[in-house]
């Protein structure tokens, strides 16, 4: 067995496990002492996932998270802006539109390739001098006063903080929202450069995002009950498309889709604490959102960007002094992201629940309560920052 000692150790190495090794790799006094343990293949960011290459899925980052990884060198090639969001619901009265004037900022978000994305970082980690360690998956061990132990493999890895950011042990809080999502693309036959659509439907939300590869295309999230999605995952091209149209409407004229469809069962997930001794939790590991809105990256950016600052001050005062003690730092980081994380959970666990009750005194009300958010830039705003940014403290 062979040993090897750092400052701080990464497990997981999907793009939040990433974006922090580069954010302490400009801190660091020795880039190198920063650990990024990435397996033997890259860590899926939800348990379905396929590898970087083969995923299907695409990523809505908003303002904040595109603003953070260009400022890191690590924003892909290809994009596609959300300038206006439009937000509704089927069947009833009542929308919201978040346009990217009210905030004087070139666009609200965008949407990227995950594989994109994920090349990107892989470019950057390569320059940064962070130690890449690829082998089996790593398994938190004992932790005291001098550090943390890591097993991977044969090896095992000594540390000042262990960072858990591979999507596994969120479990503390669970809800099930029997619902799968339905992630597929659709050609439309009158697209709106820039639009971005919400639509809330009986059966859970349905988004349409513009796709980085063409301007004709879309993302499909299509959230249903389980039976449902599987019904609609077997359909042929023609009558799935045919159902979708229907779903949505015609905003964008006629969807068609001829692109494989994957299916992923939704749940939420998450700890109560972030922080346990030496080891901290961020992103999936942390806690896993429904897709509506599109926050779980986002908030696992946040986790991250706010821990490398936190980190800063103590990797410093290790230099100097091997036996310094991270616990300020870390308690510093958690309270810091308790009430960003708590908003972000709750929004994104209330809104695919209250508009799917199938109550109509309850859908009426959520329609009232978007047209008034319409009618009231104060009443969207909170929402609106919140998409945009997230609480920062």
């Amino acid at each position: 067995m062979t040993s090897s000692a750092y400052d701080i150790a990464i497990l997981g190495a999907g793009p939040v496990g990433r974006v922090l090794a580069l954010m302490l790799a400009r801190v660091a006094p020795d880039p190198a002492r920063i650990a990024l343990l990435a397996g033997s293949a890259p860590v899926p960011v939800t348990p379905a996932a396929a590898i970087p290459a083969a995923d299907p899925r695409v990523l809505a980052m908003n303002h904040g998270s595109r603003v953070l990884l260009e400022s890191l060198h690590a924003w892909p090639e290809r994009s596609a802006d959300i300038r206006n969001i439009h937000v509704s619901q089927r069947g009833r009265l009542g929308r919201t539109l978040i346009q990217h004037t009210d905030f004087n900022v070139p666009q609200l978000g965008s949407v990227v390739a995950y594989s994109g994305l994920y090349a990107k970082l892989d470019e950057c980690v390569a320059a940064s001098g962070v130690t890449v360690l690829a082998g089996p998956p790593a398994q938190i061990g004992l932790q005291d006063a001098d550090g943390v132990r890591i097993q991977q493999g044969e090896t095992e890895i000594l540390c000042g903080v262990a960072v858990q950011s591979d999507g596994a042990g969120a479990s503390d809080v669970r809800r099930d929202y029997d619902q799968h999502a339905v992630l597929t693309t659709a050609q439309a036959t009158l697209p709106r450069r820039g639009w971005a659509w919400e639509r809330f439907t009986s059966e859970g939300p349905l988004a349409l995002l513009p796709h980085p590869q063409t301007p004709e295309a879309y993302s499909v999230v299509w959230c249903s009950a389980p039976d449902r999605a599987a019904e609609l995952a077997a359909l042929d091209n023609a009558a799935f498309s045919h159902a979708l149209t229907q779903a949505f409407g015609e905003r964008l004229g006629r969807l068609s889709s001829h692109a494989p469809r994957h299916v992923f069962p939704l749940a939420l997930s998450a700890r109560r604490a972030q922080v346990h001794g030496r080891v901290a939790a961020i992103g999936n590991a942390a806690q896993t959102l429904h897709p509506v809105a599109g926050q779980g990256l986002n908030l696992g950016l946040r986790d991250a960007a706010r821990l490398a600052q936190t980190l800063a001050g103590w990797l410093a005062s290790r230099a100097a002094n091997a036996g310094s003690n991270p616990g300020p730092a870390l308690a510093e980081f958690a309270s810091a992201r308790h009430l960003d994380r708590f908003i972000t959970a709750g929004l994104t666990d209330f809104m695919p629940r209250i508009f799917a009750t199938g109550l109509a005194p309850v859908e009426h009300a959520c329609g009232a309560a978007l047209l008034g958010m319409d009618l009231a830039s104060p009443l969207r705003a909170p929402l609106a920052q919140h998409l945009l940014q997230g609480f920062r403290a």
